[in-house]
């Protein structure tokens, strides 16, 4: 068991509205591996992010059914990824500005990594993670719903296909998608795909799928063009 007092960890507890029982697993959460190695091989928070995944989409699933009872399979599917998506979470994640209360390396510090966007997009999933190993699943669910309840409007965009449109116009020609990077172990990969237009770069984006990864390209894409 972690001791409990650290002014740090109170702070998140109290942007989050939980009070961690076992503080062990709050600090586990916030323990990114690199922190963990330099410290002798202490927990850090990579099966929290695995477990907190599963939380979020079973929160949001649960959410989208109940919500929109006439919608069918394919819809709620489309929502969900929305909703669940690297970029969403992400933007939670800097809102809280979760990043500041990340324990990391020095290496991994003098590098960036409190910025880093994939490592505040799996601390916001350990976190949940934790939080439903320490309080059950209410609480997380309370958590998530805190949050994306407060958006009253899906956004009902398939941004694949309304960039098609744009680039079909002006180049009589679609755009295509190509994998620059993939990370992760092959349970919980992320994908990072490039959309281009013959040779140029139109938008980058992440996913845990490469359908998710190619939306989210599109909807960077779409953003820069209509500038």
């Amino acid at each position: 068991m972690a001791g409990s007092g650290n002014p740090k960890e109170e702070n998140l507890e109290k942007k989050i509205g939980v009070k961690f029982k076992n503080k062990a697993l709050l600090e586990e959460a916030l323990t990114h591996k690199s922190f963990a190695m330099e410290q002798g091989g202490i927990p850090f928070n990579e099966r929290l992010e695995f477990l907190g995944d599963s939380v979020f989409n079973t929160v949001i699933a649960t959410h989208l059914f109940l919500r929109y009872p006439a919608e069918d399979e394919g819809k709620l599917s489309k929502y969900k990824s929305q909703l669940v998506a690297r970029a969403s979470l992400l933007s939670w994640g800097k809102a809280l500005k979760i990043g500041n209360f990340l324990r990391l390396s020095e290496s991994e510090e003098m590098t960036g990594g409190r910025e880093r966007e994939s490592l505040i997009a799996n601390v916001m999933e350990a976190l949940i993670g934790a939080m439903y190993l320490d309080q059950g699943f209410e609480t997380a669910q309370e958590f998530i719903l805190g949050h994306y309840g407060k958006k009253k409007r899906i956004i009902e965009n398939d941004f694949k296909s309304a960039l098609q449109e744009l680039i079909q116009k002006k180049y009589k020609m679609p755009p295509s998608y190509a994998v620059i990077r993939e990370d992760g172990p092959d349970h919980d990969k992320v994908f990072t795909i490039e959309v281009r237009i013959k040779k140029k770069a139109l938008g980058k984006g992440e996913g845990r799928s490469k359908k998710e990864a190619e939306q989210d390209a599109a909807h960077e894409a779409l953003k820069k063009l209509r500038k």
